[in-house]
């Protein structure tokens, strides 16, 4: 496979003059401005600058509603989703409205079971919910969707509140609305909301702060003595974080504040035994936790085992039950661990097995993947296609057989791809095949008959040759271009890690042409390396790559702290290379 082309990021120079004017280091001034930033003001991440709740379309409506139930004591059902943004969008819910005056016994939830009800809120969930005794159903990261499913509840008498960030329905072509009391979505049309990539938890945040403002109208406290929200930012920022949306400055904000509770020790016994068990230190938190060390034990349980287990983690008050809860989920990701090598395995094999040789000698990749094997696991195949879209650098769909016998799919996509347009594309040219689909420009999710998967390998790979230009089947990283000496330093990858990075805001990756002096394996799969770099031998590693690179090697690199034997050492972190 062709090595990525390593391009420099464009530095608008006025901006870094201008944050640099403001008092930013030269070097995160130069970061900074090549993610966007072109003021100090951008970089303010103070409660006091977020969106306000009322610019979010149903966010007052939903108040309003919910105001009406806590005065009337209505009992309320969270009707949640299996993975870490509807866990903690669920967590969240039950804390705040309890926080805002909702005795428990009119609060509840439930969600489904990955592989029995499948995503949303489905009739059998409704009926499920039904043995709850609700009067309203609040769904969170889910539910945009539902159209069955909230016309079912509606049917049975209950009221339905949609929360959630997803796109809407398609029916040929044109989107469908779930018949909800209210929706709140920034991604539902009419919406004026500015950020469109609120995650399902900072949905219903939002809604919160809504609700919060209606009770504070209707007398029941006022600004001195108002329940006090930002103790939930712990639990905002590992969702946002964990579901991969794009960190804008409304985002960014919400994730810096939750960040900053749990670094001074705030934060929910839940989160302190997550934590824990994964050997991390939350007074270095940092948004690289969230997504590789908390985010993954919580999913798991929504993978291989049921989702409850996190919900009730990030419940709990009990640091004795956290921790119980937070060992469990950790056992559960061990688990998940050795189910994605094997499935892994097996999908880079097949994968081999149908590359093809051009006359150069590259291998030559088809325009999209679709894999299907009976033995793989339902809940992990989402992971399985973002490790092989990540590897060959084309949208990607793994196939599991579900319980009820139907083929369940999780797609990964890569940019100028949209994932689920294509679904929708393959759906109108093959009626029928798609049972069900839905996601995202980069994510999405179908249902296939047991037959049907040659179908649709053959739909996905059409619609992937006429919308896939050359340009954007070549993959490119960007980079930060080289790094200085005098950076290779604690310090620096302290204030480096300090900051909040992610999705459409990607941390650091540096670049330099360096001599390779020795290079080995290490457990036969990471490739271990010492590099001359501005004179200096310097330690890299680039984990999950066995390939040897050329003496002489441009490397895009990101810097972080080794620790061995209780000694630091700040060594290149290799995430691509080319010569």
């Amino acid at each position: 496979m062709n090595s990525p082309t390593i391009k420099a990021r464009d530095v608008p120079p006025r901006a870094i003059w201008a944050l640099e004017q403001a008092g930013v280091t030269p070097l995160l001034a130069r970061l900074f401005a090549a993610r966007g930033v072109r003021s100090a003001d951008d970089l303010d991440d103070g409660l006091a600058k977020l969106l306000p709740p009322n610019t979010l379309l149903g966010a007052e409506t939903a108040a309003k509603q919910l105001a009406q139930a806590i005065e009337a004591r209505e009992r309320i059902c969270v009707i949640a989703d299996y993975d870490c943004d509807g866990a903690t969008a669920c967590a969240v819910a039950l804390r705040g409205l309890a926080l805002l005056g909702a005795p428990a016994d009119m609060l509840t939830y439930l969600v489904p079971d990955r592989a029995l009800h499948g995503y949303g809120l489905t009739p059998t969930i409704v009926d499920l919910a039904m043995e709850q005794t609700p009067r309203w159903l609040l769904t969170v990261d889910n539910g945009i969707a539902s159209l069955a499913g909230v016309s079912h509840a509606r049917s049975r008498g209950l009221g339905v509140i949609v929360t959630d960030h997803h796109l809407p329905a398609l029916e040929n072509g044109v989107i469908v609305l779930p018949e909800a009391n209210v929706i709140v979505n920034p991604s539902q049309p009419g919406c004026g909301f500015e950020s469109k990539n609120l995650a399902g938890v900072g949905v219903m945040f939002y809604v919160l702060l809504a609700l919060r403002s209606e009770l504070r109208e209707r007398g029941m406290f006022d600004t001195a003595n108002q329940p006090r929200l930002d103790t939930l930012l712990d639990l905002v920022a590992l969702g946002t974080v964990a579901d991969v949306v794009k960190l804008d400055a409304n985002n960014r904000r919400l994730v810096a504040q939750g960040l900053r509770r749990i670094r001074q020790g705030k934060m929910h016994a839940g989160l302190a035994a997550l934590f824990a068990v994964a050997s991390r230190n939350p007074a270095q938190a940092s948004g690289f936790d969230f997504g590789f060390a908390l985010g993954p034990r919580i999913n798991a349980a929504g993978r291989l085992a049921d989702m409850t287990l996190g919900i009730e983690c990030l419940l709990t008050d009990d640091p004795g039950r956290a921790t119980e809860l937070a060992q469990l989920l950790d056992g559960i990701n061990r688990e998940r661990r050795e189910v994605e090598s094997t499935m892994r395995d097996e999908a880079e094999a097949w994968l081999e097995s149908i590359l093809g040789v051009d006359a150069s000698g590259e291998a030559q990749v088809p325009c999209a993947l679709a894999i299907f094997r009976p033995d793989f696991h339902e809940g992990v195949v989402g992971i399985v296609a973002s490790r092989l879209k990540d590897r060959v650098h084309r949208p990607t769909f793994v196939f599991a057989q579900g319980h009820d016998g139907l083929l369940k799919g999780s797609g990964r996509s890569i940019p100028g791809f949209h994932l689920r347009d294509a679904l929708d594309l393959v759906s109108k040219r093959h009626p029928g095949v798609l049972k069900k689909f839905g996601g995202h420009a980069m994510a999405a999710g179908c249902t296939l008959g047991p037959d049907d998967f040659p179908t649709f390998d053959s739909a996905f790979q059409q619609v992937a040759q006429e919308w896939l230009t050359p340009s954007a089947l070549a993959q490119q990283v960007l980079s930060d271009g080289p790094l200085g000496p005098e950076h290779f330093n604690a310090a620096t990858v302290q204030s480096l890690d300090a900051q909040v990075w992610g999705q459409a805001f990607e941390a650091p990756l540096f670049s330099d042409e360096v001599e390779v002096v020795s290079q080995r394996l290490l457990k036969d799969r990471h490739l271990k390396l010492s590099v001359k770099h501005g004179g200096t031998l310097r330690e890299a590693i680039w984990f999950n790559h066995n390939e040897p690179v050329p003496n002489k090697v441009l490397l895009a690199y990101r810097l972080s702290i080794n620790e061995y034997n209780g000694q630091q050492r700040v060594q290149m972190v290799v995430e691509a290379a080319t010569s």
